[in-house]
């Protein structure tokens, strides 16, 4: 398996379930990984035989500034679907941080893996 790495992607979106959250965007930090046999793609020199990350980072840039979730975790298994839906990804990983929901660390993070079936 190959991966491909989006990381320390800040953004801002409505996440929270506190009645200040639901009204101000909060910036979250993103560390996504995605894998798949992208071997042909080294061999070919041919992107066609990967996965476009740029396309990726696009659709999580649109996707979560866009969203609007009480918890991290539906959050991370909406975006993990998309992800997904790319035709040659196999597995995503997910890691978001959310400064503002630490009382004196540095941030509360969420992480999760997801396959296709």
């Amino acid at each position: 398996m190959d991966t491909i790495f989006i990381r320390d992607l800040a953004l801002e979106c409505i996440i929270g379930t506190l009645e200040h959250e639901r009204h101000e965007k909060q910036e979250l930090l993103l560390n996504i990984s995605f894998s798949g046999d992208f071997r042909e793609a080294g061999k070919r020199d041919d992107l066609n035989c990967s996965v476009n990350y740029r396309e990726v980072e696009n659709l999580v840039i649109s996707f979560v500034e866009n969203s609007s979730f009480l918890l991290l975790e539906a959050l991370a298994e909406n975006l993990a679907e998309k992800i997904l839906a790319f035709e040659r990804v196999q597995e995503v990983s997910i890691t978001i941080d959310k400064k503002k929901a630490a009382l004196k660390a540095k941030s509360i993070a969420l992480s999760i893996t997801r396959n296709k079936i």
